[in-house]
């Protein structure tokens, strides 16, 4: 009689439904989703470094909203599909190793090990990336975006080897029918709730409304079926808020008689300008969305000084990078770095309205700064200064 503290045996996962053949087509589809993922996150990651070996690209305009909203999407499709992987292949971990034949027991232990670092991993991303596009971050030990990208790493690598390993029985399963049984466990005879083709078009179904219910956040036209999406649409303008003034304790320097935007060269203070010498240049408008990394994103008609009208009319050199900085008092986006593409580019400006109205305090009132295709941390709200690199 087995004790109530031991662990199960694999005789006791007696439903049809726990088989490769169900595990092997809800699988393909769970790679198609951590794949996305991953190549979309590294575009996010490499498009908020301060240096880049080739330039990040200002076209399109809606790229990053793309990729991110990608990103979080297919984050989220994830889910279900990782659920239901993990109930069909559960026995897998209690069956004992093949200890006598070398070979087995090299696959076998390759099998549990990446099937063990890929489940850790991938609960891991999928719970923090929930976190972070609601905006709550429980730790406060390690960086949220550095955290992530290296165990992105870990995940895909534990997905290849374990593809590696199972691949025979992958393509084996995938090209018979799903409900044929030579790959089967001997005790997996109890019938389902549903036929195997139920589960997996069922997990599928689970795994679209699941998008359906997020994907408004990206998709303007969702939003009124997106009943868990964050940020569809309100703010001023059009154009949620993420950080508002009171957060970034702003109110009252960037609202300040005193305020004004320095620009510097070499280091050295090339000109200091006041909110109404902004409003007395030539003011222009561009169309650009703003995307954050929580997978949101609005679209916004801009107005302001093109950043490259007023670096020329500093007298800074036009192939330069820009650091930018913010009146908040701390954070890690106070200090950005504008690359040369962007600075240069005219759509790129230091924007005073949204919408045609004055830029609320929350969106970076007096100025902040709005360029094509840039992750919306780096869209730089109650900017300075901006000093141009040597």
């Amino acid at each position: 009689m087995r004790t109530p503290l031991a662990p199960p045996t694999p005789e006791q996962f007696a439903s049809r439904l726990r088989s490769p053949a169900v595990a092997a087509r809800v699988g393909v589809w769970l790679g198609v989703s951590f794949g996305i993922c991953f190549v979309t996150g590294l575009v996010s990651h490499y498009a908020q470094l301060p240096t880049q070996p080739v330039p990040f690209p200002t076209s399109p305009s809606w790229g990053y909203r793309v990729t991110q909203g990608l990103h979080v999407t297919s984050g989220v499709a994830a889910i279900p599909l990782l659920l239901v992987k993990l109930w069909s292949v559960l026995p897998k971990f209690f069956e004992r190793l093949p200890l006598r034949d070398h070979r087995r027991l090299l696959l076998a232990v390759l099998e549990r090990a990446s099937i063990g670092v890929l489940v850790a991993s991938a609960i891991f991303q999928l719970a923090t990336g929930l976190l972070n596009a609601a905006q709550w971050y429980p730790w406060t030990t390690f960086s949220f975006r550095t955290t992530h990208f290296a165990i992105a790493w870990v995940a895909i690598g534990a997905l290849v080897v374990h593809i590696a390993v199972k691949l025979p029985i992958i393509r084996d399963v995938l090209t018979s029918d799903i409900e044929a049984t030579a790959h089967d466990r001997a005790t997996a005879t109890a019938p389902g709730a549903l036929s195997r083709r139920g589960l997996v078009r069922t997990t599928f179904i689970a795994a679209g409304v699941a998008v359906l219910a997020t994907a408004g956040g990206t998709v303007p036209w969702l939003r009124k079926v997106s009943v868990f999406a964050t940020r569809t649409g309100e703010g001023p303008g059009g154009v949620p808020i993420n950080k508002s003034a009171r957060a970034a304790g702003v109110e009252e320097s960037a609202m300040s008689d005193d305020w004004r935007l320095e620009v510097l060269v070499d280091g050295v203070v090339a000109t200091s300008l006041r909110y109404d010498d902004l409003r007395a240049m030539p003011q222009h408008t561009a169309d650009l969305p703003i995307a954050c990394v929580e997978g949101w994103s609005a679209q916004g008609s801009w107005s302001g000084v093109r950043l490259a009208d007023l670096l020329d009319a500093a007298g800074a050199p036009a192939d330069r990078d820009v650091t930018v900085t913010s009146l908040q008092e701390s954070g890690p986006y106070r200090v950005t770095t504008l690359p040369a593409g962007f600075a240069a580019d005219p759509r790129t400006l230091l924007a005073l309205d949204l919408s045609g109205e004055q830029l609320a305090l929350d969106h970076g009132y007096p100025c902040r700064l709005i360029a094509p295709n840039r992750p919306g941390v780096l869209q730089t709200k109650w900017v300075t200064r901006l000093e141009v690199g040597t």
